[in-house]
Formats: C-alpha cells, sequence, structure tokens
C-alpha cells in the first residue's frame, strides 16, 4: 500500500498574450515539489514547508486542493504536504499553480483515485486552489501544470457530463519553440495577482476586442495544423491590445524590455501571467523559413538592458514547453 507520493509540477505562462485567463503554457524553466503522506484521521490536513509561504492549510494553494479532493471523495484519512518551492511566487510564472497541480495529483494517487480525478475533475479542484493566492479560482496556470505544453480552458461551457463546467484543450507545440523569460528584481505585494487584477479596465472598446479575438484564434489555428506547427506564426500573433496597456504601468522599462527582446530578433514579448516577469517567444527553426537561427542570449541580455534603463536589476532564465508533471516517487 502506497503511503506517500512526491509529484513535482512545473512553472508556467498564462494569458500569452491576447488569450487572457484562457491560455497557458507550461514552462521548462522551474518546478514545485510536493510529497503527500497519509495519517490518521485525526492529524487533519498540515503543510511543512521551509519556505516563506502559509503553512495554514486554509490559507495554503495545495491545502485547499487536499481539502476539496478529500472532501468530495468522502476521505477522513489526515495527510502531511511537504512544500519544496522553487518557482519564484509573485512573479507571473504559476508558482501556486504548481504546487496545486502537484498537490492534486498526489492526492488522486495516494488515495487511489485517479480515475475519478480525470482531466477536468483534477483541474477543477487544482484551480480551487487558487483561491489562496488569487481570491478566486482560475485555471489558465493550473492546466498548463497538470497537462504540459499548451493549454485552452473554458470554464464558461457546462455540458451534460462535466458538471463542474469547465473544459481543457492541450496542443502541441513545435519542439523549437523557445521563451527568454526576464524575472525583474523588485518586491511584489503577497497577493500580486489580486493586485493586478485590480488594473485591468472594465470597459474595453468594441476593435481591440476584435483583434484580440482574431489572434487569439490565429494562434490556436497555427498549433492546429496537421504538419508541425509553426512557432514563428504562433508567436507573431501574441497581440494584447486590452490588458497588456493596463498592467504595463506596474512594470518599470517594460517599453523598453519588449523593443529590446524585439528588436533582438524574437517573435513576440509579452508580460508573463500577471506580471512583473516579461516573457519573449520565438521559434529557432520556423518551418518554411530560410531565416538564420536566433540567438536567445542575445535576446536575454537586451531585455535585461532593458530593465537596466529603469534602474532594475533581473534575472534571465532561457526555457522551452515542459510535458507537464511527473510523480517521482512513491512509498
Amino acid at each position: 500500500m502506497v503511503k506517500s507520493v512526491t509529484v513535482r509540477a512545473p512553472c508556467s505562462t498564462a494569458n500569452l498574450g491576447p488569450g487572457f485567463d484562457v491560455f497557458g503554457m507550461a514552462l521548462d524553466a522551474f518546478y514545485d515539489e510536493v510529497t503527500v503522506t497519509k495519517k490518521p484521521k485525526s492529524f487533519g490536513i498540515k503543510i511543512v514547508s521551509s519556505d516563506d509561504i502559509p503553512l495554514d492549510p486554509k490559507k495554503n494553494t495545495a491545502g485547499l486542493v487536499a481539502e476539496s479532493m478529500m472532501k468530495e471523495q468522502g476521505i477522513s484519512d489526515g495527510v502531511e504536504i511537504s512544500i519544496k518551492k522553487n518557482v519564484p511566487a509573485g512573479y507571473g510564472m504559476g508558482s501556486s499553480a504548481a504546487s496545486a497541480a502537484a498537490c492534486a495529483i498526489g492526492i488522486a494517487e495516494l488515495f487511489q483515485y485517479t480515475k475519478h480525478f480525470e482531466e477536468e475533475g483534477m483541474l477543477y479542484h487544482a484551480g480551487y486552489g487558487e483561491k489562496a493566492s488569487a481570491g478566486t479560482a482560475h485555471y489558465d496556470n493550473v492546466a498548463a501544470s497538470l497537462f504540459g505544453g499548451f493549454v485552452v480552458v473554458n470554464p464558461y461551457v457546462h455540458l451534460y457530463h462535466n458538471p463542474n463546467g469547465i473544459t481543457v484543450r492541450s496542443f502541441p507545440v513545435p519542439n523549437s519553440l523557445r521563451m527568454v523569460v526576464a524575472i525583474p528584481k523588485i518586491s511584489v505585494p503577497k497577493q500580486k495577482t489580486k493586485a493586478s487584477r485590480s488594473v485591468i479596465p472594465k470597459n474595453v472598446k468594441f476593435s481591440d476586442v476584435v483583434q484580440n479575438l482574431a489572434c487569439a484564434t490565429q494562434m490556436i489555428a497555427e498549433l492546429s495544423q496537421r504538419k508541425e506547427a509553426n512557432g514563428l506564426r504562433f508567436g507573431a500573433n501574441i497581440l494584447d491590445v486590452i490588458v497588456e496597456p493596463a498592467r504595463k504601468k506596474l512594470i518599470p522599462g517594460f517599453d523598453k524590455v519588449k523593443k529590446n527582446a524585439l528588436d533582438a530578433g524574437a517573435d513576440a514579448c509579452t508580460i508573463s501571467g500577471a506580471g512583473p516577469s516579461v516573457i519573449a517567444f520565438l521559434d529557432e527553426h520556423p518551418n518554411g523559413s530560410d531565416r538564420e537561427p536566433v540567438n536567445t542570449k542575445r535576446i536575454g541580455e537586451a531585455m535585461k538592458k532593458g530593465f537596466k534603463s529603469a534602474k532594475v536589476d533581473c534575472d534571465i532564465v532561457i526555457c522551452k514547453p515542459s510535458k507537464g508533471p511527473k510523480i517521482i516517487r512513491r512509498k
């Protein structure tokens, strides 16, 4: 009988320009590691970590996930959740989502309920954990960390066979797609996602909605090609005229960082999730293109200079899409 399960789940970037709250992509840059261990009923749910995260289960992402899943299945055992944070918290890299995804998989495996928590069910409970950091449940980062690659989530459709009302679809991404992430060394509030959502405009121009919709649709169309997807055209449609203009004011030097990235050869550059990290996309060897390979290090250096123009230092991470979480240990 399995008494302990350890899961490693990747960080992610969400929105990807026009796909606000809908698009997500898992990245192989950072991984959170969560170990769930079965305990006696009287133990309850306990969070263990040496990192700067809430240890109260009701204020911790993984704690809320465990509570939600165990309540639904009537599991009365106790559980200890040990969390090792490697994804930087509060910088638009899906830190809480990585822990939520890892915990959801760990709970399902530990109590042998994997058949009851397939896809949308697992996503529902993992998304519930996001209330700890964002104040509301949302699923873009969580879906990416759960399923890997590029995902599209829709929490607005209610199908007869899907009582949780969430659908998710995964798409393959080009093997040559690369991301350059600039993580600025600035302080962020504890509930940064909630704060960054407050600046989003409540009323937008119809023409802006149409432009974002066109770009988002084209991104999906590029990944739906029968032949290998074209990362160059995919990246070229990562344009956002609604959320990015509002949120970029919270990121010192953003305009210069973006311009430098594009000038250095990136196909696109936007805010990663709720920020303040900035992410550039490029296809090193795009299908049907005779252009020279783009140097990711050069793009990183250019983005670093952009932040430096605002007297802000940053870390540069070069990465590619992650295939998703992995169970690394069972005891």
